[in-house]
């Protein structure tokens, strides 16, 4: 359940009310979203990621964008967004247990999990190996991406946003990871 108390439809004004009707009339409401428009400014700076992520499917693909953003969500611990990539995965025709990686995606994969357990130590060998198939540009959208991602991991996991109704399925396929649990 949410840490936070929503507000209806009804009790959004202005521009979040704008948003709403907009986002409503596309079928494209989430909790997040509702969560989020209760502070217009707070929404227009995380539908930002929208933006990064076509970046980053224009740059890597479909495929290898959602095998990334899989692996910072899942690597994070968001309940929510890691069911949202699952779901993707899923739809892709990928098994999220039993994904076979090419080169390039191993090394998203490895990036994503890095970027969210410690940052500063990302390696320049992996760095190097992204070089193969990106230029720098493309490696600062890679990264950009995957900042946002966190920032929304964050988001979501920190308000216990509800997980969308379409997505409770698949609740029992998300793992809590464990790297954390000796940090101190």
């Amino acid at each position: 359940m949410a840490r936070v108390n929503l507000k209806t439809p009804e009790e959004l004004t202005g521009d979040a009310k704008k948003a709403y009707d907009e986002l409503n009339a596309k079928g494209k409401i989430t909790n997040m979203k509702l969560v989020m428009l209760q502070d217009y400014g707070t929404y227009l700076a995380f539908m930002g990621w929208y933006d990064s992520w076509a970046s980053l499917v224009n740059v890597v693909g479909q495929r290898a964008a959602t095998i990334y953003a899989h692996s910072v969500s899942t690597t994070n611990g968001c309940l929510l967004c890691s069911l949202f990539f699952i779901s993707d995965l899923k739809e892709l025709g990928l098994d999220p247990k039993n994904l076979e990686l090419s080169e390039n995606e191993k090394l998203l994969a490895q990036l994503g999990q890095q970027i969210v357990k410690d940052p500063t130590k990302v390696s320049d060998e992996l760095l190097d190996g992204l070089r193969k198939f990106y230029s720098d540009t493309e490696i600062i959208v890679i990264v950009g991406f995957g900042a946002q991602m966190q920032a929304t991991n964050n988001f979501n996991s920190v308000l216990g946003v509800d997980v969308d109704k379409r997505l409770l399925p698949l609740k029992e396929e998300f793992k809590a990871p464990t790297w954390r649990e000796n940090i101190k």
